[in-house]
């Protein structure tokens, strides 16, 4: 039998705990969710860790937390007006598609561990692997090489985890997209192995496919502005990838890339920088069996589509993330806006 002193203490023990699992569930969290994933549910792990040491002012408790994972789920287009913590997200823009033009549908990283502290092509590349973006050494390696920094436009900043606008109503995609179709195509991408990048923009992406199939391959880059292209071999001939593309094995054309590139066809690997409505069978047709194409799909509501073209010439679509892209259209279209 307990004494009523000892009774005391335990109810008032009892009483903390409670109190510190009631605190424990309102422990605030941050108001972002990592680079995607099939379910757009993010692994917080890592990101809630970093955060709460270091931007308690940017957190949200946790029913707002439920609330937001909800609206990422419903893919709304504007952010609800009584999320009243985004107003430190000062620089976001009010609709998600201004700013996920090209990313995973996530609230973008730069204020949490892509701001000023990034100055390297390097650095940039350690962080996409410190927070899990990344896992494979072969892709850290070639986006090393080729530094980003040469395929933006001037005066902005180079290694920040966003997309960016490069004229002509066209983006160069965020680093963790790069890294993430780099990653899904790599077996594709061996040394000898043929790739096409539609839509190659900058060049950026081409580039690290040539470094990746190497001189024995071909990398190809198909753009339908022609003024994009000029700068894009500019581009390249300032970055690592410039032997290749003067000894032949990496070019960029003129062309409607929804047609592909059949001069040297097929590829083992296909990756698709825009949005297409439905997967072009143009392309399917040049992807050689056995290989892979990358490809967002969609309207308003994109996935980035996984095509894996089996040995008998049948296809096998999976889904991958969810993104937003701009669209795959024609170059009037997309010079008046879409």
């Amino acid at each position: 039998m307990c004494r009523r002193g000892e009774w005391a203490d335990k109810c008032g023990s009892v009483k903390e705990r409670k109190e510190n699992k009631r605190e424990t569930k309102a422990m605030p969290v941050p108001p972002i969710v990592a680079y995607g994933c099939r379910n757009c549910v993010a692994p917080f792990k890592l990101l809630v860790t970093y955060s709460l040491h270091s931007h308690r002012h940017l957190c949200l408790h946790l029913h707002h937390r439920r609330r937001l994972l909800y609206f990422l789920r419903t893919r709304s287009r504007n952010f609800p007006s009584h999320f009243s913590p985004f107003s430190s997200f000062h620089h976001l823009p009010k609709k998600l598609n201004c700013f996920l033009t090209g990313n995973s549908l996530f609230f973008r990283m730069e204020r949490f561990w892509a701001g000023s502290g990034i100055s390297k092509n390097k650095a940039m590349v350690e962080h996409l692997q410190h927070y899990g973006v990344m896992s494979s050494k072969k892709v850290a390696e070639v986006m090393e090489t080729i530094d980003r920094a040469f395929f933006v436009p001037d005066g902005t900043p180079a290694y920040v985890d966003s997309p960016m606008a490069i004229g002509y109503n066209a983006t160069i995609s965020a680093p963790h997209m790069h890294a993430t179709c780099l990653q899904l195509l790599e077996e594709h991408l061996k040394p000898g192995m043929h790739a096409l990048d539609v839509g190659s923009g900058t060049g950026y992406l081409t580039a690290c496919f040539a470094v990746m199939v190497g001189p024995q391959g071909r990398a190809v880059g198909v753009e339908h502005i022609p003024e994009l292209v000029t700068s894009s071999i500019k581009n390249i001939d300032k970055s690592a990838a410039a032997p290749l593309l003067r000894e032949g094995s990496l070019s960029v054309h003129v062309g409607d890339g929804r047609q592909g590139w059949p001069e040297f066809a097929p590829y083992d690997a296909i990756h698709v920088g825009a949005a297409a409505p439905e997967i072009p069978h143009a392309l399917v047709d040049q992807l050689k069996p056995g290989g892979r194409m990358v490809i967002p799909v969609g309207n308003i509501f994109q996935d980035l589509k996984v095509i894996d073209k089996n040995q008998d010439g049948s296809i096998s679509v999976r889904s991958e993330t969810s993104v937003r892209y701009v669209p795959l259209t024609s170059r009037d279209a997309q010079l008046r806006g879409y």
